[in-house]
């Protein structure tokens, strides 16, 4: 049976529809970066969905190639997350999507390494005959956060949002989103074949305790 990350880790990929206080661990990411409406029929967000899918299918794969990688096991894609924000707006302005910046990424393995992440993104770009070079591996440690499932339109999210603010606010936390601690979100549904009312989203925002100051 193949590893499923949304089985393995359900506090992270599996909440429920009422805000919980989590801390995420480090991991590795494929990513590739953009700006602009992710809604843009072939917009730079969906060729970036692209490339993200063609190089976590390269590495799921590999194990039918002549590329080793160690510590191999067959393992399900994660599902796509995205990282958002827009320059001067605190939190997100769902009514102007031409200003979101964003970092699409996908989760990867542990056992996966820059170098295999590289091998990948040039066998991809050969394969799939599409320009890969844009896929970034980074790492992502978001500590202490607040999410919830939300389920619904991305437009409905600033309901959950604030019920994820209340939250906080009860529990003696505030948030903590900055230019380095993101909105983040988890797609659960395929948009094309699930109605806009039934979509499964996780969201996630940094938070810390009241008072504390970081460096």
């Amino acid at each position: 049976m193949a590893f499923d990350f949304k089985k393995e880790y359900k506090d992270f990929y599996m909440p429920k529809n009422k805000p919980m206080i989590v801390t995420v661990p480090r991991a590795n990411y494929i990513a590739v970066r953009g700006q602009g409406d992710p809604n843009e029929e072939g917009g730079d967000y969906q060729k970036a969905i692209s490339v993200l899918y063609a190089v976590a299918y390269t590495l799921k794969m590999s194990y039918k190639t002549n590329y080793k990688i160690e510590g191999f096991f067959e393992y399900v894609v994660p599902p796509l997350e995205g990282f958002w924000w827009q320059d001067g707006i605190e939190g997100i302005d769902y009514d102007d999507k031409s200003t979101f910046n964003w970092i699409s990424v996908i989760r990867l393995p542990d056992f996966i390494t820059k170098k295999d992440f590289e091998w990948a993104v040039e066998t991809a770009s050969i394969k799939k005959k599409m320009d890969c070079s844009c896929a970034e591996f980074i790492t992502i440690d978001e500590g202490l956060c607040v999410q919830m499932m939300h389920i619904g339109s991305f437009d409905d999210e600033p309901a959950s949002v604030a019920l994820m603010n209340k939250y906080i606010e009860e529990n003696g936390y505030i948030n903590d989103l900055t230019k380095e601690r993101l909105h983040h979100e988890i797609y659960l549904s395929d948009a094309r074949r699930v109605a806009p009312e039934k979509w499964k989203t996780v969201i996630r925002h940094p938070i810390k305790k009241k008072g504390v100051k970081y460096e």
